[in-house]
């Protein structure tokens, strides 16, 4: 059976750190690209990152350009998303999603295949 788990989420200040982290379980981790995606209230799920299973390129929405970085660990079929110097506009629901495209990256919901059940990250300013 297909999982993502994704954990790390919690309470912070604003300007602190959190490492999120998606565990995949069911499938190899390295056959796929991989996305963090986050939902906050009233609003639509947004793409935040992106890496890519054949060369490790990294993509980022701009809001989150030279803070958060996203990284994978295949030995531990696991993802990584390190998120500093953290804003309340960062608050929210945080998804990791698997896509079994092969090049393509993209920043829509519809472009990813597997999707994690959602840690909560809340950042009080």
């Amino acid at each position: 059976q297909v999982q993502l788990v994704a954990s790390g989420g919690g309470l912070v200040q604003a300007g602190d750190s959190l490492r999120l982290s998606c565990a995949a379980s069911g499938f190899s981790l390295s056959s796929y690209s991989m996305a963090w995606f986050r939902q906050a209230p009233g609003k639509e799920r947004a793409f935040l990152a992106a890496i890519r299973k054949t060369d490790s390129n990294t993509y980022y929405a701009d809001s989150v350009k030279g803070r958060f970085t996203i990284s994978r660990d295949n030995a531990k079929n696991t993802v990584y998303l390190q998120m500093n110097n953290l804003k309340p506009e960062d608050t929210a629901v945080y998804y990791c999603a698997a896509s079994d495209s092969f090049f393509y990256i993209g920043s829509g919901l519809q472009d990813y295949d597997y999707w994690g059940q959602g840690t909560q990250v809340t950042v009080s300013s």
